[in-house]
């Protein structure tokens, strides 16, 4: 059973107290005893002094002992220790040598001395006193029996005393250690109640001294640490989440490279860019492919930061590290493959563009240059100025393109959603192409229900239908047949075909890349056609604002099929 701290504090102090008062007590018992020892001493030297005095002047012994107490013994010791007088034992000569007795030892080298031990030749327990006068010592003893015990024996009042002292430290030990334990008891219910989490249950009320004062700082040191930590773990939680949930892969080392943390994105682009499939990141620094970081990690310079991009399975990842003030560090690793592709794209499509401009803005200035350099007819100066003013035009129609494609892609909202009738659509594109269509002897078979009808916006998916037809007058070719069809439909969505026979694409690796803006088919699909070279991609990011998809395909008896969706009216 364990005891509680105010009882053992008052086991403590209590042993200390009882040790110090037996200490005390034996102290004082035995000096008390050596005090009426030496009182004893003295009266025996006493008796030694007189009977020396009486061998001075010849006097009788015994009579000289009638005066002295009825148990005394004398004894009479040459210096070589043989007796020659003992009142106990009268025949002397039979006694064994005395030299060695212990207090004619004493006497022999202080002058005096005592011993209390028991005769060898009476059988009795003496108190032996011996004094040295030069040519012999004189011994007296007392028997030490009970008066002799009782006259050495220390007077109990001390004791009495002490003991009652002892009991009243005792108390006051008692009421200081209840005192201590009561706050040290407050301190232990508020520890077991904040290590069991029902601290606002728990009524911790410490009493007022210096103890309860501590203890009142103690809880609301503590409340403030829990309040601190409990703001910490909120944060840290926050941030665990955002780093499980980030678009990068993160890892975090200790300074001596071991694992602390890492994010399940970060084992996945681990896997990517390592030859071989892991599943912790502990030694990931010593592959080759992080060969350039360990060389960072390992070298002595001041620099926090590092970026690499490493390139594997096509992909393109940047690589961070970022060291921390106790050389502990992290490594994030983002897939940047998109935003290289992108940075490309941006590159070819700014080409392009000046690709495109460059054509007609040199056929412009060479018409202009020609007016006004040249002495040229009026009927000369009108075909060079109708000349220049189609190229305008096809540069005006660029321009439209360019920015109806920035508007689909970064403003969407400018574009307002009503239902609109396809059928419809389709016959106004016809009728707005009629010349077109007619000057290249080109049939339009048109099958769609009357009710079919698109939730969008009107205006793209016109751009859509006639961007489409435009593409297929320009490259399909004379005296041939554009399909639109409404094959199929859905609770969500009708999917549509347009179709010709045209000569269609004759290497189909060129079939994904026709969506792609100012892209361009060497054999037979050049600018000499006119546009801007952005019409299907308008189709296919028309499409994908409408929550559809398209493909293109080469039809089995010539020409090109776009199939593709649109969502129902709701």
């Amino acid at each position: 059973m364990k005891l509680k701290y105010k009882h053992r504090l008052f086991l403590w102090f209590g042993i200390i107290f009882l040790s110090f008062t037996i200490g005390i007590v034996i102290f004082e018992q035995s000096r008390a005893k050596r005090y009426k020892t030496e009182i004893l001493e003295e009266k025996l030297n006493t008796y030694a002094n007189v009977v020396n005095n009486a061998l001075r002047h010849n006097e009788p012994i015994d009579s000289l002992l009638k005066l002295f107490p009825h148990n005394i013994r004398l004894t009479l010791i040459d210096k070589d220790g043989r007796v020659f007088y003992d009142n106990a034992f009268r025949e002397v000569e039979k006694l064994e040598n005395h030299a060695n007795r212990p207090e004619i030892l004493k006497a022999g080298s202080h002058g005096s001395g005592s011993s209390a031990r028991k005769s060898a030749t009476k059988g009795i327990e003496y108190l032996y006193y011996a004094k040295d006068f030069g040519n012999y010592y004189i011994r007296v003893a007392l028997p030490y029996d009970i008066q002799i015990q009782r006259f050495l024996r220390a007077d109990n009042g001390f004791l009495y005393v002490t003991i009652l002292l002892f009991f009243i430290a005792l108390t006051v030990i008692s009421f200081t250690a209840r005192m201590f334990g009561k706050s040290i008891a407050k301190l232990r219910d508020f520890t077991i109640a904040a290590e069991e989490g029902s601290l606002h249950n728990a009524n911790v009320v410490f009493p007022d001294d210096e103890l309860g004062e501590i203890g009142k700082r103690i809880v609301q040191d503590y409340q403030e640490l829990e309040s601190r930590k409990k703001t910490i773990d909120q944060e840290r939680e926050k941030l665990l989440q955002h780093i499980l949930s980030s678009g990068e892969g993160v890892c975090f080392y200790t300074s001596d490279r071991k694992v602390e943390f890492y994010n399940g994105l970060f084992m996945q682009y681990l896997n990517i860019l390592l030859s071989e499939t892991v599943v912790e990141p502990n030694n990931v620094l010593n592959n080759p492919e992080f060969s350039e970081i360990n060389t960072f990690l390992s070298s002595q310079h001041s620099e926090t930061y590092y970026e690499t991009v490493i390139k594997k399975q096509g992909k393109n990842f940047a690589v961070q590290v970022n060291i921390f003030a106790d050389n502990s560090f992290e490594i994030t690793i983002r897939d940047i493959t998109k935003q290289e592709k992108t940075r490309q794209l941006k590159q070819e499509m700014t080409g392009n563009i000046a690709h495109e401009l460059r054509t007609p803005v040199t056929s412009i200035r060479g018409y202009l240059e020609t007016i006004l350099e040249q002495p040229l007819d009026a009927e000369k100066q009108r075909q060079f100025i109708s000349k220049a003013f189609k190229q305008t035009l096809s540069l005006s129609a660029l321009i439209s393109d360019m920015e109806l494609l920035t508007k689909i892609e970064e403003a969407p909202d400018f574009f307002r959603m009503n239902d609109v009738n396809i059928l419809s659509v389709v016959e106004n594109i016809c009728e707005d192409l009629e010349l077109p269509l007619k000057e290249n002897s080109i049939t339009v078979d048109v099958n769609i229900p009357a009710d079919t009808i698109v939730k969008g916006n009107e205006n793209l998916l016109y751009s859509v239908f006639r961007n489409l037809t435009d593409n297929a007058i320009k490259y399909a070719g004379k005296e041939k047949t554009i399909t639109i069809s409404c094959y199929n439909s859905d609770d969500n969505y009708y999917y549509f075909s347009f179709s010709d026979n045209g000569i269609g694409v004759q290497d189909e690796q060129h079939l994904s890349r026709l969506f792609e803006r100012f892209y361009n088919i060497s054999e037979g699909r050049t600018r000499d056609a006119g546009g801007s070279g952005l019409g299907l991609s308008i189709v296919k990011n028309a499409i994908i604002f409408h929550k559809g998809a398209i493909s293109v395909k080469n039809r089995v008896g010539g020409g090109l099929e776009f199939l593709f969706q649109l969502p129902k009216k709701v």
